[in-house]
């Protein structure tokens, strides 16, 4: 039975084992390591999902934000090329269309916006279960080594493990981290590729709010053109159309690229600080939440793919050994189903 190792549970890798699972005839074991998270928020429908994170609140897990991607836009290209996808998380009820009015939202003829009424990490969760693979968390990859036609993946906490097919999923600067046999396996125009990847950087911060709380706007979401630190809010519960009386509102912010860059390396107390003090430029007289929670993204989205590699790059055939995610295609629902796709095809001789 051959043992694959997914890195990365974000929606390339989760959507790559559930489409190993689904495509692969032969025994399959199938293992997904992801070093965010834990199995405690898995089983309540909570997992950090890459940037498709959803996040609960410590004093009510009902109260739900999602810190990462808010919502999915269905272009005419690929509602035909994935339509299985989209037809899918539809009839689930996973995927709903977005209905809440979003200020400053460009809409191009043709495409649709969808929402995740249980959060955006609930598409993750689906995927990962219909794989039915080992799923660890907490497992940060630090060596890759070849040993004996087999992968001996090496982490920050407990034993090397042994592997006969390995996928990378995670962000390509962490993929260039890596030490071990990994490094001159990389050839050097595949290395130009690589660290020719570029990301840009943001801060989300959610904020919690008691039951009963009023946020007295007319929108679901708004897009900030004239501030230096706050480009998107969203009332997450009111844009998920998911409002109830028992459960507080919740928002998300997401500061601008700019101010993430600037405020990289910065505390996520100070940040949080910052970004209060703008927000009541923006929203004045806000309640004060009873919980919040403040989350870097180092790697928000992809401002430069790996064009040679569309979709995936293989570095090694015997043991195999590629990468995917959106550092190959762009950074969208639709950019990782291609990738998804891509690296089942390159695999599928090899299994």
């Amino acid at each position: 039975m051959a043992r694959v190792l997914i890195v990365g549970a974000g929606l390339t890798g989760s959507l790559c084992a559930a489409l190993l699972r689904k495509e692969v005839a032969g025994p399959l074991h199938l293992v997904v390591w992801d070093k965010a998270g834990d199995a405690e928020t898995f089983s309540c429908g909570l997992i950090q999902g890459g940037r498709m994170t959803t996040t609960s609140s410590p004093e009510n897990p009902q109260s739900t934000v999602d810190l990462g991607a808010q919502y999915i836009t269905r272009t005419p290209h690929y509602a035909k090329k994935h339509h299985s996808f989209y037809d899918e998380l539809l009839a689930l009820g996973i995927l709903r269309p977005l209905t809440s009015p979003i200020e400053g939202m460009v809409v191009k003829d043709g495409d649709w916006n969808f929402v995740a009424p249980q959060g955006i990490s609930s598409i993750i969760k689906h995927y990962l279960k219909e794989s039915g693979a080992d799923i660890c968390f907490r497992q940060c990859v630090t060596q890759i080594n070849l040993r004996n036609d087999k992968w001996e993946v090496s982490k920050e906490t407990g034993s090397p493990e042994q592997f006969d097919i390995v996928v990378l999923t995670m962000p390509v600067p962490q993929i260039l981290q890596l030490q071990g046999d990994i490094a001159n396996l990389i050839s050097e125009c595949q290395r130009q590729q690589l660290e020719s990847v570029s990301y840009s950087s943001r801060y989300a911060l959610g904020l919690f709010y008691e039951a009963g709380t009023k946020i007295d706007v007319p929108w679901a979401g708004r897009y900030v053109t004239s501030n230096p630190c706050i480009r998107f809010i969203s009332i997450d519960n009111k844009k998920r159309n998911v409002a109830s009386a028992a459960v507080g509102p919740s928002l998300v912010i997401h500061t601008t690229v700019a101010f993430g860059v600037a405020h990289l390396e910065h505390s996520e107390e100070a940040v949080q600080e910052l970004i209060f003090q703008q927000l009541e430029s923006v929203l004045p007289g806000l309640p004060q939440p009873v919980a919040t929670k403040c989350q870097k993204w180092r790697h928000s989205q992809v401002t430069n793919a790996a064009v040679k590699h569309p979709g995936q790059m293989t570095l090694h055939l015997q043991p195999f050994l590629v990468c995917g995610g959106d550092g190959f295609t762009q950074s969208n629902f639709d950019g990782c189903i291609a990738s998804a796709l891509c690296v089942l095809e390159a695999l599928k001789n090899h299994i």
